[in-house]
């Protein structure tokens, strides 16, 4: 083990001003006076004991020598001939003895490449070096403390270990990179601490978490905690299977949840990472569900944000357990075959005191200007993404929830709020790129930067992106953002918008279902029926379908359908699998209760079987992404609101047909023009029986005929059931 201690220096005789600046914690360099120091065949040794009776040093080669006060707040000193380097103190307080390791007699734990990397953004381990680690160093065991703050004056850790002294245990600066650091030896996993920061005008300032942090204290304490991970997996077998090539064409079924309210305890608790790895992962395996996506569970201290506000980007929420029981529960998920994605928040962090808003005193994480780096619409900060540091603590973040976690992709929130510099601002709200342009083009960057990192470790990535930005899922080397995946909310907003109009009318809308169809392949899509469109007055997905109660739950059974037969891969916000009556609530939890009705049950039985359909049939999904996996039979049958259409296996004759009648009116012997000769069997209907529907149904084959209709050569006729969807295969 390399012997990272500090080397003596020479003797330095500690003017009374400079102890002044020590025993007030006020001194910027407190190892330029603590610690072990030589001089003239001499050695020195200080140690800032506030609060001490006495304090004796032991060492090997001078034994135990009494320390004398050269500063009544408690700053001891002792002159010897010899004091070997593994000395320690008996620190006497109210009559009872500690034996310590001197924090001041250690070496730095940071590299030349550690600050290198980090000042030039790339440090991909950069978690494993900043914030606070168990270790040992020339064989004693402690913790390392490193925190980034270039313009402070002063930096300390604070916490139960000191009794949140500010004075005690100041930090190492390292001007090339801004990082400060101690070592503390004794200290261990689970305790508590602050960083306290004087500013550049030596300012006290409020105390702050650690960015780095792995674990958090809730509100209203709000510490970080030490932490040091014990977990060991049991997931190999998933993760060697799920990171190879990636697989466009797969089946993706992401259920989308917010842990805090799926459900809870019968004392109204929240269930914890290890609860809800009993109670959820069965229910989503069950019913088919290929993915969760979870809404931030990174540390937030206000809940009404949802986790879209985060405090400790490095720190699983604390009210559902411990960093080790979000582990179990990610292992637990992998183990059932059920991949995990997580909602990640790049795009702006709150001003909470305690955070990362004017950190070291100045704009440091964020932009000085409030054109580039506060949000007024959330007041919010932005972050700097022009910054190298900043960069690398975002970049290293992705990647520490993929590799620490196993997180199987990332989906990142707010991107259009990124990549537009006016985004929701005003004419001389917002400043230029250097070519003029409204585009942020350190965001760019940083998002390429991201994808290629995040995939390179075998993970995807997900943008929840609303605007028509060029290339979001296309590769970097070819001039895109680089994502796997993205949001298509222009669908999502005119499929509910036609389902929301009265089927009498929606002859008048028909474009809103087709014109979807004319940009589906310009990206890789998701289609999101997400938390968003369930809250703020825009009502339950079943309540937005218009109608009598029946027609309300026929209406959401065919739009379930049209989701899981489009191409583009699926995302359904929890309670909407049941049909839940009201809107989403984060306070409490899904209405289990109505399960118990039939109706609720119809559809759940339907999104299980869809899930099955869609992961079964190869042509519901292997072509999603691709135009030849899409073809319309007919999209012009305005005035009976029926639409049908191919999905495909792209370049094989696998295949199957999907009709749909969007009014409450049978048609009766409808013919569906196709190529092929042969016959279709139903292998799913919205409105059977065992849907909660009325049951309406045709033969058992429907054999094609050789009648020309909607411009295909031959043709066969069904009927279509009143306000639903039919799946039909060849024989």
């Amino acid at each position: 083990m390399v012997d990272l201690r500090k080397k003596a220096g020479p003797l330095i005789q500690a003017p009374a001003i400079e102890l002044d600046a020590l025993a007030h914690g006020r001194h910027g360099d407190p190892f330029r006076l603590l610690g072990r120091h030589l001089d003239a065949g001499e050695t020195v040794v200080r140690g800032f004991f506030p609060g001490a009776d006495s304090v004796s040093l032991i060492s090997e080669s001078s034994g135990t020598l009494d320390m004398q006060v050269i500063h009544e707040t408690g700053i001891f000193e002792v002159v010897s001939k010899t004091v070997s380097d593994n000395y320690q103190f008996s620190v006497s307080r109210g009559g009872q003895d500690t034996i310590i390791h001197d924090p001041y007699s250690f070496d730095t734990w940071l590299g030349e490449m550690d600050h290198y990397l980090f000042c030039s953004g790339t440090h991909q381990k950069l978690y494993e070096r900043l914030g606070s680690h168990v270790t040992q160093i020339g064989g004693i065991a402690g913790v390392i403390f490193v925190v980034w703050a270039p313009n402070a004056t002063v930096c300390s850790v604070i916490g139960e270990f000191n009794e949140w002294d500010t004075r005690t245990h100041v930090m190492r600066k390292h001007e090339s990179s801004g990082l400060w650091e101690i070592f503390i030896p004794g200290l261990a996993a689970g305790l508590k601490y602050k960083y306290s920061i004087r500013d550049a005008d030596g300012k006290h300032l409020p105390y702050k978490t650690d960015p780095f942090g792995h674990a958090f204290e809730g509100p209203p304490g709000n510490a970080s905690i030490v932490h040091d991970s014990q977990y060991e997996w049991s997931d190999g077998e998933w993760v060697a299977a799920q990171r190879d090539e990636l697989d466009l064409d797969k089946p993706v079924s992401l259920y989308e949840v917010h842990l805090q309210s799926w459900r809870r305890d019968l004392e109204g608790n929240s269930y914890s990472y290890r609860e809800l790895a009993e109670h959820l992962i069965p229910y989503a395996v069950d019913n088919g569900f290929t993915h969760l996506e979870l809404l931030p569970i990174t540390e937030h201290p206000f809940a009404g944000s949802w986790g879209y506000q985060p405090i400790g980007m490095f720190a699983p929420l604390a009210a559902l357990g411990s960093p080790d029981d979000f582990r179990f529960f990610v292992d637990r998920c992998h183990r059932a075959g059920l991949g995990v994605i997580m909602d990640w928040v790049p795009a702006h962090f709150p001003s909470d005191s305690h955070g990362l808003a004017r950190f070291d005193g100045s704009a440091l994480y964020e932009h000085e200007d409030p054109r580039q780096g506060f949000h007024n619409e959330w007041n919010t900060c932005i972050f700097n993404y022009g910054r190298n540091e900043v960069k690398n603590y975002l970049l290293a973040n992705a990647l520490y929830w993929v590799q620490e976690f196993h997180l199987d992709g990332l989906r990142v929130d707010a991107v259009a709020s990124m990549l537009y510099l006016d985004y929701s601002r005003e004419e001389g709200e917002w400043i230029p790129n250097k070519y003029g342009g409204r585009e942020n083009l350190e965001a760019v960057e940083f998002l390429q930067q991201v994808n290629n990192w995040v995939r390179g470790a075998g993970a995807v990535t997900f943008a929840e992106e609303s605007t028509s930005w060029d290339g979001v899922t296309r590769g970097v080397d070819k001039g895109g953002l680089g994502f796997t995946y993205k949001w298509n909310m222009g669908w999502m907003n005119d499929v509910l918008d036609y389902f929301s109009e009265d089927p009498i009318n929606r002859k008048y809308h028909h474009e809103k279902l087709t014109f979807g169809l004319m940009y589906a392949f310009s990206e890789n899509f998701i289609l999101p029926f997400s938390h968003d469109e369930t809250v703020y007055g825009k009502r339950s997905l079943l309540l937005k379908m218009p109608g009598d109660a029946w027609q309300q739950y026929a209406n959401l059974r065919s739009l379930l359908m049209y989701l899981y037969t489009q191409p583009g891969k699926k995302l359904l916000f929890m309670g909407g699998e049941f049909a839940q009556h009201r809107e989403w609530n984060h306070d409490g939890e899904l209405d289990w209760s109505s399960l118990s009705d039939s109706s609720h049950q119809g559809v759940l039985k339907l999104v299980h079987d869809l899930n099955g359909t869609y992961r079964r049939e190869n042509a519901l999904h292997a072509g999603d992404c691709h135009s030849h996996g899409f073809q319309w039979i007919d999209c012009d049958d305005v005035e009976n609101s029926v639409v049908s259409y191919y999905r495909r296996v792209p370049e094989t004759d696998d295949h199957v047909i999907c009709l749909f009648n969007f009014t409450p009116i049978v048609r009766r012997n409808y013919r569906v023009g196709v190529y092929d000769s042969g016959s279709y069997r139903e292998i799913l209907n919205s409105d059977a029986h065992e849907f909660g529907g009325s049951g309406i149904a045709g033969s058992s084959a429907y054999v094609v005929e050789e009648i020309p209709a909607s411009g295909k050569p031959l043709s066969f006729t069904i009927d279509l059931p009143p306000l639903a969807g039919v799946i039909l295969k060849p024989e």
